[in-house]
Formats: structure tokens, sequence, C-alpha cells
């Protein structure tokens, strides 16, 4: 039998986007409103077509004049209405009314819910696809607080219209998983594409939260987004909320520390520190506009097989308990990362990385999916005049390896040399060479196998992190 909520009689679970609707309408105690700003009212649509929406609507709203829009929600200090800010303001105005306007004495076992969205669709010149935010925020007891999921979506149909139908379906999935998926999240967050090809739209943000959600952590969420293929990177904050990459990146310098983290090391904050120190000096750099992000893989969290969740939290909790930005992405190449990165930013960026990956980078097989090659490859790389801050390492005989002494294949030397002396490899020279021997794998084995000593390789309090909270299988 399908879950119920109270007011509805069994209705068959049909997947379709008619059937969502009306189990909604038919539940005679589901109230609320909805304000749809930029793209037509599609989500309401569908509740009025499907039938009975007199007692699930009480009102539909689109204030499209932005003068009318701001005498309504409020002006928005940087004059941009497709923003999370924007969306919050018309959940809290919505909310507000729906309160005020209907007796809570007279409806008791109501289940009020407001939902919004605040969207652009692609303009005429085809040069912005279009994007938008929207968001729910309800309850499933009359006597609870209220909960709320809220996400922001990437358009990739080249027509308006298109862009409009596929916001109807996503918006009447997000108010049918509100209600009806809310026990599970990640299902909930799968069945947002029901009925929409995959292809035509992307969520690149989600947060959940409230009495529903208190065991959700919107960091594991983020992850889903891109294990689920919804999105090709997510990134979150230091307090753990999903933030909009769009919104962190935009108009931004950027350097990027990839890495496993597992755990993250004295070595990989000196990485960041000297490279940080030095990209800051650059002369087209402000500190202030200045971002750093520090990437995991999702090929890196599969090295071990299928993904565990517990490592890859241990991990994000690590990095944001030292302030850090983290980014989840699915590129396992740099230059695919920098071509995501150049999206929302002309200015400097730069990589910090190790000699081993950056050697790595210059081996033809993993560039063999690209018509060009290598030269492709690189080319999307440097092309917005990347930096790379390298790294130094040991080896076998305790040489240390930088620039000017790393071997490559002697197809690439000269390849190479075009880089090197056209100053987009820079060497990091005042690095702590005693680092040069912490290896985090080694570090994890010694956590796992109960060996002493490993807290000293660690950033002060992250090895007590790491005991008090069982990380990395620590033995207790």
């Amino acid at each position: 039998m399908s879950e119920q909520l109270p007011g509805e009689t069994e209705l068959e679970n049909r997947p379709s986007v008619e059937a969502k609707a009306l189990r909604i309408n038919l539940n005679k105690y589901i109230y609320g409103t909805f304000a749809e700003i930029g793209a037509g009212q599609e989500v309401a649509r569908h509740f009025f077509r499907s039938g009975g929406a007199s007692g699930t609507i009480a009102k539909t709203i689109s204030a499209y004049d932005k003068n009318f829009s701001d005498n309504i929600y409020g002006e928005e200090d940087d004059k941009r209405y497709v923003t999370e800010a924007r969306l919050n303001k018309m959940l809290d105005h919505e909310m507000q009314l729906l309160e005020e306007r209907i007796s809570r004495e007279e409806n008791p076992k109501k289940m009020f819910f407001t939902y919004a969205n605040t969207v652009t669709t692609i303009d005429f010149a085809k040069k912005f696809k279009g994007h938008g935010w929207m968001g729910i925020r309800y309850q499933v007891d009359p006597k609870q607080p209220y909960s709320e999921i809220t996400l922001h979506v990437r358009f990739h149909q080249t027509e308006a219209r298109l862009q409009q139908e596929v916001l109807g379906l996503i918006g009447v999935n997000l108010v049918y998983g509100a209600f009806y998926k809310y026990q599970e999240p990640k299902k909930l967050l799968r069945y947002l594409y029901d009925n929409i090809d995959e292809d035509a739209i992307e969520i690149d943000t989600i947060n959940f939260k409230g009495p529903l959600f208190k065991g959700v952590d919107n960091r594991l969420m983020s992850l889903q987004l891109v294990r689920n293929g919804m999105t090709d990177a997510v990134m979150f904050n230091p307090e753990g909320n999903n933030i909009l990459p769009a919104r962190e990146l935009y108009k931004k310098n950027i350097l990027t520390l990839r890495g496993s983290f597992r755990p993250v090391t004295r070595v990989n904050i000196d990485m960041f520190e000297k490279a940080l120190d030095a990209f800051i000096h650059e002369s087209e750099v402000e500190e202030e506009k200045t971002v750093v992000i520090f990437e995991i893989t999702l090929s890196n969290l599969r090295a071990q097989g299928e993904i565990d969740e517990k490592d890859f939290m241990d991990r994000a909790k690590l990095l944001c308990s030292l302030g850090h930005v983290v980014m989840i992405s699915n590129f396992k190449e740099y230059y695919k990362l920098v071509d995501y990165l150049s999206q929302y930013t002309k200015k400097q960026m730069a990589l910090s990385m190790g000699v081993n990956n950056f050697v790595e980078i210059f081996d033809e097989q993993y560039y063999q999916d690209l018509g060009g090659g290598i030269l492709e490859a690189f080319g999307k790389m440097f092309y917005n005049n990347l930096k790379v801050y390298l790294y130094p390492m040991k080896d076998d005989n305790g040489t240390v390896i930088n620039s000017t002494n790393l071997k490559l294949h002697p197809r690439m030397k000269d390849f190479y040399k075009f880089f090197k002396y056209n100053g987009k490899v820079i060497d990091i020279f005042d690095f702590e060479e005693e680092y040069l021997n912490i290896f985090s794998r080694k570090i994890l084995q010694q956590i796992r196998d109960g060996e002493p000593d490993w807290e000293k390789h660690l950033p002060e309090g992250i090895a007590e992190l790491i005991k008090k909270n069982q990380m990395f299988g620590i033995k207790s």
C-alpha cells in the first residue's frame, strides 16, 4: 500500500504528472499557494488541469512586473530577481499571508504549504540558456513547524517553451515528493526527474531543512546530485550548506586544490597556504575577490569500489572544520575542471598540485576521448591564463623533484617547455621539507591499525575530531 497522509483515500500511485497533481488535490488537508515569476504559471497549471484544485489552491500569483514584484516582496539590494534571496522572500511573504487569512482554529487539520519559483528562461539571442530557483515550505502535521526544500536548476533546452514545460514537471515532482517521499530524501531527489529527459535540466544545488529533515546532511545530498548525474559539480560551505557554484565563483579569481583528503594532512595545508600566498601576489589578483576550492572527484571517492558515504562525510567534515569551501565534481581530467570554472569567471585561475599529479596530465592516454588529444585538452586548460603552482616531491633517493628536474616522456619534453618557459608553471620553493615525507595513504593505514604518532602529521585539531567522531575506521 502506498504511503498516505491524513485525509486521503487510497489512489493508484501512477507515476504520471497528472496522477501526482491529482493525489495532492484529493487530499482535503493539503492547502496552500503558488507564486511563480518568470516562466508562466506552469506548476500551478498542472494542479488546475488535474481537477479538484479548489480544495488545494488558496491562491496563485505571478508578479512579472519588477515594480509590482518589489511592492509585494520588497526590493533587492543587488537588483537581481532570480536569486535564492528572492525565493526566500516569496516563501516568507506568501506563507505569512496564508497564516493571516486562513484561521487555524477553523481549519485545525489543514497542512499549509507555499510553493514558489523565480526563473529566467533562454533569451532571444540564445546566449544565456536560463536558470531558476524553486522551493516549497510546508508541513505534514498541522501542529508541526514548517520544513523546506529549495533547489536551483539550469535549463539545457534551446526553446523557452520547452523550458517552461520542464519547469512545470519538476515543480509538480517537488510538491509531490515533499508530501509523499520526505521520509526518503535520496529517492525524493531521483524522483524530481520523473517524466523529464535527464538532458533537459540540471539541478546543481539543493538544501533540506526543518523538522522533517533533521537527520539530513546537505553535503550528502550534494554528493547524490553528482552521483545521480544531475550535475557535474556541487559545492558546500564550511557550515555544511550547499551553495550555488555560479554565485560563489562569479567574476572571482579561483585557486583549486584537488586531493583525496583522506585525511587532510599538513602537506595539503602547506600546499594550499603557499600557493595562495603566491596567487594573491599576482598582479591581476585581488585577495578580496578570490575563492579557494578544495576539490574531491567522484572517481577518487570510488577509488576503493562503491562510494562509502561515511568515508565521504569524514573527509567533508574535516575540511569544513578548517573553514574551507569544498567541491565534489565529476571531472577526472583537469581540463574539464578548468572548462567548468571558466563558465563563471574570466579572472585569473590557478591549480595547486603535486609533481606526481602534474606529470600525469602529460599522459596522452587520458585524452583519447578528444579529437585533438592532448593538444586540445591543454588548449582548454590554459586558454584563460591558467597557472599551476607546483608543490615538490622526494624521489626514492631523497632528491627533491620540481619543475626543473621532473621526468616526462621524451615526446612531451618540448611540449612541457612551452608552458614552463611561458610562466604557466610556478614552483613553490618555500615549502616545509619535512612535510614531503607525509602521505595520507600511510596515515590512513596507521589510523586503522592503531599505530602511534600519526596525529603530528595532521593540522591542529584534526586528530581530535577523528578520535571523537570515530572517523576512517579508527580503533576505539
